[in-house]
């Protein structure tokens, strides 16, 4: 019987401030794709930095001279310098790129997609190199103290430098999708106070008459709140199937190049349900709390 009255008793509000609830669940909805947006962004850029680093290379580029005079890696300064990085600490593998090695790979890799590009390449424009495999990316200090200095070396090109600068973007991304969602929880905690506190006014004599007759304030406050977790499900609800139509109508229309480029790691719909329930979780528990404050600080009756 009391589930029934309560039951009634949330349908039956949810129907009076038919406006006001559907406000609510809009913007506990958009609210929660923020958050979840910003969710995934944390979850792309984890993926994309570990999916780089585990290819990340530490890249000595030679000199001109020494590029030109020992092609093949035979003579003693090249030698020297390969040998003193397969010794190196962390280093995993070293592979000797020739010129004519390097502008094979930039053929290959670098423009492979863009032939057009790759065919103004001289056969002069590239410096031989050692691509350095380390088992920890965070050395990379100790190649450069190392070898910076050493007789046929140009220059050292640290590629983790590089995913550090794209997961910045990511962490970007994530802060701005995380400041909207705040502003809009915002809106969402002052339609959720307001629901309540003109839910309890429409119905002030019956909780008045309840409260006369020995129900308890828990029991006749009990609609109000699951109200506003009603309204918050529904939000839920709308939140994740709103991101997992976004997924294919634009982010992988957005993202589909740079996805088949590998430069990013995309974001599938396993992704999605894996934070659903920290939406569920944030967004329920959040109306829940906002109503009982609500309830407790202008609900007197």
């Amino acid at each position: 019987m009391r589930a029934s009255f309560i039951t009634n008793e949330v349908l039956r509000g949810l129907r009076r401030n038919v406006t006001m609830t559907v406000a609510m669940v809009l913007t506990t909805a958009i609210s929660l794709a923020m958050f979840g947006g910003g969710l995934l962004a944390v979850q792309m850029a984890n993926k994309t930095q570990q999916f780089f680093l585990d290819r990340v290379e530490v890249q000595l580029y030679l000199t001109k001279d020494l590029s030109d005079a020992d092609p093949n890696c035979q003579q003693d300064t090249c030698k020297a310098l390969r040998t003193d990085l397969e010794k190196t600490p962390g280093v995993v593998a070293v592979q000797y790129l020739s010129k004519a090695d390097a502008l094979q790979d930039a053929r290959d890799r670098t423009f492979k997609n863009q032939p057009e590009f790759a065919d103004l390449i001289s056969a002069n424009a590239l410096p031989a190199s050692f691509k350095v495999k380390m088992s920890d990316p965070e050395r990379y200090g100790v190649i450069f103290d190392s070898f910076s200095h050493r007789p046929g070396v140009a220059s050292i090109l640290n590629q983790k430098e590089l995913v550090d600068r794209l997961v910045s973007v990511f962490n970007g991304l994530r802060n701005a999708a995380f400041g909207l969602a705040l502003v809009q929880a915002f809106a969402a905690l002052l339609l959720i106070a307001n629901m309540v506190q003109i839910a309890a006014y429409t119905r002030r004599t019956e909780v008045g008459i309840m409260r006369l007759v020995g129900a308890t304030r828990w029991y006749t406050q009990l609609p109000f709140l699951l109200e506003a977790v009603v309204a918050s499900v529904i939000g839920t609800i709308l939140a994740v199937a709103g991101m997992f139509a976004a997924k294919p109508l634009v982010v992988d229309g957005m993202l589909g190049d740079l996805y088949s480029s590998n430069v990013f790691a995309k974001i599938t719909g396993s992704d999605i349900l894996l934070i659903s329930p920290i939406l569920a979780v944030v967004g329920i528990g959040f109306a829940a709390i906002t109503a009982y404050v609500t309830l407790r600080l202008y609900v007197r009756e």
